[in-house]
Formats: structure tokens, sequence, C-alpha cells
């Protein structure tokens, strides 16, 4: 009896000790946390305090301010310096977990004082003496962490001093949660800071915990699995793009894939991909979008869920740095209404394969053969995904993948399909996609197939060696145009060719504009899948963000060319083309066709036409008479000829080796670029 009672007289004696006000009362929302301490964390702790972080971060907007050694009321908890530097560490490893980084952290004391009866008081109109620390992941982002000059600056041996003695300490950390943030090591895992947070002496038994340096060490050991991000982006970095018919179901498969959700046959996996309001409710897709999909070493796919936020995507940021593989799935419309721009998504999306997606339910339509004869005159090897499975007659399904079947062998596309159904089977198509079509049963309803097709996804080799192309000068295909508030003028798109470091030395040229010019500019920054980064190389999708007047960035647009040396634009050029067979029609001299060139999108209209025979070129035009008065020779289905363009508008980027496509309402042929026999240089 006379225990508990003791028991309760120390507690009520260290409860009176901590009424020393220093702060208002803690609230149940917003972004400001208070904590007396967090230490010896067990693994559920550390859950419920990553838990805890996420809300504050998400209530802050993505940044939150801990107050350590202060109590829900408001009053100094009277711990001292160790408590809260170890409590620090505690909460910067919990921040790192989360993709956060700690952006400030400073040691208070000199608030209180023992009086002359050993009890703790407040110092009336003390001016606290506060400590600016460095991040312990310091080194690892390369984060230097400025003093200001209300801050007080001290020299080592103070330092020591004042973690030495036992002055009463709280701490204040402040945690921004950072999708930007610089190429590093992987976010560590509670489970690392848990290994980590162990002591290293023999026994493992220390009280206080390994040291600061000690705990960056582990940490950093730890997270040194080391798949770098921006070789994960480029050489581990697969690009599909997905095509089919408005009712394949494309956006609802790449939204299951990417979350590693099944759908719920309403649309729900689609809605997570989608950007506009009227592709929601019509359930069309109108634009050309890029999800990332990761893979870790072992095949695993990474989750798109946040397991701490299970409300919420990953974001890109978050499923490079986790991945050792990355998938890039280009959603393409299927509607024909929107046949152009999934066009010029195959053309300028540098596709390693396709994903080509036909509904079970129904027979290939005219627009799947359309994609899958696009796909194929590109050279992309194709693999062809039943979807809807769950639920389909099987009268309709063998009607389905007979046509299909019919539609590979046919001699405009020449391809054997080959049915999937284990891991045997993969291995035996992955070595001869050029020949072979895989074809595999889905439902994202169900799961049926998934598994599979993500097993064959993970096994696809790189078809498209971009890295081969870091030597050469550097080329950057402009795809999108932003005005971004505080930064300027921002291109995103394609590096074609060749690296730039960005910075205030990067000068760059951006264009052509409409007279065939270029802007010589400044390269300030940027980014990668949302990640900052100083340094880009070929085969990467990037953005870049400039350094232009506002009259410059009006004349910025899509199809333009970001070089560094050497800038030139035609408005000429000749090319070898080949007239696809089919429904065609009838090509001669002043021919006009939509032409499309990696990203350049232009009408253009033939000045000359040479046909091709086993080689060797007939010119079309016997006298001068004839080249005036008459049509000269007529390109067939079939044919293939040597053909100068112009384009009707202005001048653009072109060299030679460049793939080309002409249209004009369906895809008429395919070509690649000889020659350009007119070129502008600019100074």
């Amino acid at each position: 009896m006379s225990t508990k009672n003791d028991m309760k007289k120390e507690i009520a004696a260290v409860t009176a000790k901590r009424l020393l006000p220093v702060d208002t009362p803690e609230k149940g929302d917003g972004n400001l946390e208070y904590k007396r301490q967090v230490h010896h964390a067990s693994a559920n702790r550390l859950r419920s305090l990553a838990t805890q972080m996420s809300y504050r971060l998400d209530q802050g907007d993505g940044c939150c301010t801990y107050r350590l050694g202060v109590e829900d009321d408001g009053c100094h908890s009277l711990m001292d310096y160790h408590s809260m530097s170890d409590s620090a560490r505690f909460l910067e490893a919990i921040a790192h977990s989360l993709n956060a980084v700690v952006t400030e952290r400073i040691m208070i004391q000199g608030e209180v004082t023992m009086d002359k009866e050993g009890k703790p008081v407040l110092i009336p109109g003390a001016k606290p003496t506060i400590i600016q620390e460095p991040s312990i992941y310091q080194e690892e982002y390369g984060h230097g962490f400025e003093q200001s000059d209300k801050e007080e600056k001290i020299d080592s041996d103070a330092f020591r001093i004042k973690a030495k003695t036992n002055l009463f300490t709280r701490c204040q950390v402040s945690i921004r949660r950072v999708e930007t943030h610089l190429l590093g090591p992987l976010p560590s895992s509670l489970s690392v800071f848990s290994d980590a947070k162990k002591s290293d002496t023999p026994e493992g038994k220390s009280e206080k915990g390994p040291s600061t340096k000690t705990m960056s060490k582990k940490l950093a050991a730890k997270t040194a699995e080391k798949n770098s991000v921006a070789e994960t982006l480029s050489s581990r970095n697969i690009r599909i793009a997905v095509v089919g018919n408005v009712d394949a179901g494309k956006s609802t498969m790449i939204g299951t894939l990417t979350t590693s959700c099944l759908d719920d046959g309403r649309g729900k996996s689609r809605l997570s991909i989608m950007k506009h309001r009227h592709e929601i409710e019509s359930g069309r897709t109108s634009t050309s979008s890029t999800h990332l999909m990761g893979f870790r070493s072992n095949g695993e796919p990474v989750g798109g869920r946040d397991q701490i936020r299970t409300n919420k995507r990953k974001s890109e940021d978050e499923v490079a740095h986790e991945s050792h593989r990355i998938i890039t799935l280009m959603d393409l419309a299927g509607h024909e209404k929107y046949l152009k721009t999934t066009i010029h998504g195959v053309s300028s999306g540098m596709a390693d394969y396709a994903l080509i997606l036909v509904n079970s339910r129904h027979p290939p339509t005219h627009m799947t053969q359309h994609h899958l004869s696009l796909c194929c005159n590109f050279g992309i090897p194709v693999i062809v995904i039943f979807t809807k499975i769950d639920g389909c007659p099987e009268h309709a399904y063998k009607n389905s993948k007979k046509e299909v079947v019919k539609l590979l062998r046919s001699p405009e596309i020449g391809k054997k399909p080959y049915a999937v159904k284990n891991e045997k089977d993969i291995e035996t198509c992955v070595g001869n996609l050029l020949s072979l079509t895989p074809l595999i049963d889905t439902s994202c309803v169900t799961g049926h197939g998934i598994d599979l097709l993500q097993k064959l996804l993970f096994a696809l080799p790189k078809r498209r060696r971009h890295e081969k192309k870091a030597n050469r000068p550097f080329e950057f295909l402009v795809e999108d145009i932003f005005n971004v508030p505080g930064v300027g003028g921002v291109v995103s798109g394609f590096v074609n060719a060749g690296e730039l470091t960005v910075g205030a030395n990067s000068h760059v040229y951006v264009g052509p504009t409409d007279d065939g010019s270029f802007m010589k500019t400044v390269a300030k920054s940027a980014h990668i899948a949302r990640i900052n980064t100083s340094h880009v190389t070929s085969g990467q999708s990037a953005c870049l963000a400039f350094s232009l007047n506002k009259e410059m960035r009006k004349k910025l647009r899509r199809g333009m060319v970001v070089l560094r040396d050497s800038p030139t634009s035609t408005k000429e050029f000749d090319a070898e083309i080949c007239v696809l067979k089919g429904e065609g029609t009838t090509i001669r001299r002043s021919y006009q066709a939509y032409v499309h060139i990696l990203n350049v999108r232009q009408t253009a209209f033939a000045r000359k036409v040479e046909v091709v025979n086993n080689g060797m070129i007939a010119p079309s035009t016997r006298n001068n008479s004839e080249e005036k008065d008459g049509d000269g020779i007529a390109l067939r289905p079939g044919s293939r000829a040597k053909v100068r363009f112009e384009f009707a508008q202005r001048p653009e980027y072109i060299r030679a080796g460049m793939r080309m496509l002409f249209r004009d309402g369906r895809v008429r042929g395919v070509g690649i670029i000889t020659g350009v026999p007119e070129v502008m240089a600019v100074n």
C-alpha cells in the first residue's frame, strides 16, 4: 500500500514540475504536433508515428512542425539535451521513410532554471539560446542548412559544453514532403530504421542508442542497394504504347497495373489516371499521357498505393526511387475521332513495344486493324491482350480470337500468334517478339491473367538503346509547354541524344520559331519524373526550365527542339517512302499530306517524285514541258519512291535518319529521311 502511495506522490511531483507554459495548447487538426519524447519505439509504434506524421503533412499541404519537449497543454517537459537529440533523430528517420526531409532542426535552451528550493521556474525576460543542427541525411541528399542571422552562431567547444550540461532543452523540427528532391538513395523504410536504431555495442544494451554519426552511416549502408534513379529512368526504362479500340479498356488496364488494385467494374481504375473532366464523364481518352509502373529486382511490382496514406497514389518520384526497372505505359486514344492524336503518340513516343487491347466480347474493328498496322509499320513488336474475360460468352471469345489470329497472319502484318498460358510460354516468346505475337487473356475485375502480364512486362528486353547516343550532340524533343508561376517557361519532352548539365552556364538554343530562327537561352533546372536533377541524358523523359522573357515564351510551341550547338532549320527534305497497301489514294507531284516526323507535325506537299525500282531511281519527268504541264508518275499502294517534300507553314528541325509517316485521314505511307537539301544556319 505504501508503494502505491509513493508512486502517486512521484507522479504528482513530476506533474507539478511540468506546469511551466512555453507555448499554446496543441490542436487536434493542423500541421503542428507536440511530443514530450520519442525513444525506443517498437515497430507498431513507429508505424503509428508515421501515420500521424503523414496526417500532419497532409494538413499542412506537405509541411509540418514538431515541437519536442513540450506537453500537449503547451508546458515545458523539462527534458535534457540527449533526450531531445535522440527524439529528433527518430523523427527525421520517420520523415525519411515518408519521402520527406527536415528543413530546420533547432535546440532551444535557457528558458527554465532551478530556484533555491530546487524547483524549476521560468526565467523572466530570458532570451533563449537557439542552436541549429545539421540533418543526419545532409550528406545523402546534398542539402545545406544555412543559418539565419537571428540564430546564434557557436563554436564546437561551446556546443559540446551545452550538450553535456543538464540544461532543460526543447526542440523544434520542421519537416517538408519532397516530391522534387535531388537524385539520391532510396528513402529508408521503417524496418530499416528499426534495425539501425539498435545500439552498435557488443552487448546491444546501450541506453541512449547510437550516435547521430553512427546512425547516418548505418542508414546510408542500408539504403545503398543503390539503384541509381537516373540509370533506372534511362537504361532500365521500357516504353510501351497501349492502343486499341474505344471499348477495349486501355485506361482501366493501365490503372490496374500502376495502382496494383483491381477494378470494380464501374470505372474505378481508370479514374486514377484520367486527367480531364470530359474523359471521366464519357470514359473516352482524348489525350496522350504516360504512367510509370515499377518493378523491384526480383520481379515484384511496386504497389501504386501509399502504405501510409492508403487513399493516395504514389507519385512518380516515389515509384522511381523504389524500382529497379521502370515500365512507361503510354495511354493513347482509341476513338476514331482522336486518331491523329494516337498516330502522333506512336510516331513520337519512342515505344519499345505496343500492347494491342481487344475486347474479348466483340470481334476486332477496323480501328484495331489500323492500330495493328500502324505499330507494325513502325517496326514496333506487339502484344495482344484480350480484356474483359470475366463473364464473356465462350462463343464470343472464340470468335474474337479467331478474327485477331486472322489479322495477325494477313500478308500486311505477317505475325505468328502465340498463346501465353504460363511462365514457360513467356520464356519462349520473349526472345522471338519480332516474329511471334503473344496472346494473353486478362480481366481487371477478377485479376485473371494480370500476374502473367506483369511477369511478361518484367521479362521484356529493352529494344531501343538510347544510352548509346550519349556521345552525340544534345537533342531534346519538345512535347508540351507550361508556364509555371515563379519559374517561367517550362517544356517537357524526350532526350533523343546527348546529355546536358543545367545551370547558370548551360546555354542552349530553342526553336525553330515561325521564321526559322532559334532563341538562345539558359537551361536553369531540370526534372525527371518530378525529381529535381542537374543532369539529363539520352533516353530520359524530362522537363527543362528556361530563362525566357514574356515575348520569347509566346514563341514556344510543340514540335520544337532544344540544341546545345549548331541549330539548323529547313522547309524541304528528301525521304524514301513506301506507300502502304490497302485503301489508298494516288500520290503524285503536288500531293499534300500531314507529315509526322518524331515530334514534328505539319502539312507538307510533294515537289518531286522519283520511283525506286530494285534500288534504281527512275526520274519522274523526261522534259521540262512534262514537268510543268504533266502530272508525272503516280504512286500506287505498295510502291517505293524517293520524294522531296516541302513544309507548308514553317521551317522545322530535320536531320537524315529520322523516321516519318504521312497521312490524309488514314495513314498512307511510311519512310525515312535521306537528306536535307536546304539548311538555314542560325547564329
